[in-house]
């Protein structure tokens, strides 16, 4: 019998088009096209029709991508089609995922009215040599413009993406970016290292430009003083990177770092519910002939095993700052974390990476900077 999942159920919408194809994004995504847009939402809202009766749900995450490049009347329809489906709370949690260059007063007013409760805004950078590196269409003020667009919307519940370890970045040019934050007042703000994946466009650019990226050690000192300056400005560290003002926690995301159970809809999206792990096709073609033709969109199913989902609840729990309650994994799934890898995680406790306080193991400051080498105890 399959172990019961945590909470309300969470939903995430793949919405895979951009207007631009940013030089070192690796995520499932393809140009905009309208034609190939309206069939994909088409065969999108055909695989929510049909997906039977998911029962409780609090939130909902339109990601890509560039979600924003739906209309509010395109917004609204999904949002529709997942009430039909599911219980959805009145204070349900729903993200859209923008970028500055697509936002406008009455587009944002009207995904405030189509049920949108959360803005997720691209921002990256707010100088704009980095913003031109990172290949991306918008400029600092029009990153500005948008967010104060969003408040004049209506929207009290935004967060900022920014990334760090950019080509040729400086401490101070970060710390530049950072501040800009903390004028702007959002409340909430994610922080992601810059990774290149093999064949990024923007290696090549690096290369013929003489560019490169500061030292991993310098890359820790960003990170580091980046989140002391918003932990002063009143933001609160709860996950690697992610800070948030006290409420205003990513409920959706918490889903994935707590144990959580989410269904993906969409090419390429992942769902995780009962023990049991799927995902998508990941091409628009691909997937808007299955659904079309009555077929299943999944690629690949399978149940995870006891120790697969202790192993997942404990990589992914020690990502929050409150880290993970041992007794509640081993009365969840009837294996002593610690008596699994106590030797190991042991030795992460004596360099200073972990903490362990009776039955709570977290992660310290250094250990946050060090995750992926803790992480490895679990793979």
């Amino acid at each position: 019998m399959p172990l019961a999942d945590r909470g309300s159920l969470g939903l995430y919408l793949h919405i895979p088009f951009c207007e631009a194809i940013c030089n070192y994004c690796n995520f499932n995504r393809e140009l905009l096209d309208g034609a190939r847009k309206q069939s994909y939402l088409q065969a999108l809202g055909r695989e929510i029709d049909i997906c039977g009766d998911l029962g409780p749900v609090d939130t909902v995450f339109f990601g890509g991508g560039t979600p924003s490049v739906l209309t509010p009347a395109e917004v609204a329809s999904l949002i529709v089609r997942c009430r039909a489906v599911a219980d959805l709370a009145s204070q349900a949690e729903i993200t859209l995922e923008m970028n500055p260059e697509t936002a406008s007063v009455q587009r944002l007013e009207g995904y405030l009215e189509a049920g949108v409760t959360r803005l997720s805004i691209g921002v990256q950078s707010f100088r704009d040599e980095e913003l031109e590196h990172l290949g991306r269409v918008h400029d600092a003020a029009r990153a500005v413009k948008a967010f104060e667009q969003a408040r004049a919307a209506g929207f009290d519940d935004i967060n900022i993406d920014l990334m760090v370890w950019l080509p040729n970045q400086t401490v101070l040019q970060w710390m530049e970016s950072v501040d800009r934050s903390t004028d702007l007042g959002p409340d909430h703000v994610s922080l992601y290292l810059l990774e290149l994946y093999p064949n990024a466009p923007l290696r090549e650019e690096m290369a013929r430009g003489g560019w490169s990226q500061a030292p991993e050690d310098r890359a820790a000192e960003m990170y580091r003083l980046g989140l002391e300056r918003l932990e002063a400005a009143g933001y609160e560290q709860y996950e690697i990177s992610n800070v948030a003002k006290r409420g205003c926690r990513s409920r959706h995301n918490l889903k994935y770092w707590s144990d959580g159970a989410w269904i993906g809809f969409g090419c390429g999206a992942h769902s995780t519910r009962g023990g049991v792990r799927w995902h998508n096709v990941a091409e628009v073609g691909e997937y808007v002939s299955r659904v079309g033709a009555g077929r299943s969109p999944v690629a690949t199913r399978r149940r995870l095993s006891a120790e697969e989902r202790l192993a997942d609840a404990m990589f992914l729990g020690l990502r929050l700052s409150d880290g993970v309650d041992l007794a509640e994994v081993r009365q969840r799934y009837g294996v002593d974390a610690w008596a699994r890898w106590g030797r190991e995680l042991g030795v992460c406790v004596e360099a200073g990476l972990l903490v362990r306080e009776a039955e709570k193991l977290r992660l310290t400051r250094d250990g946050m900077l060090l995750s992926s080498e803790v992480m490895q105890v679990f793979v």
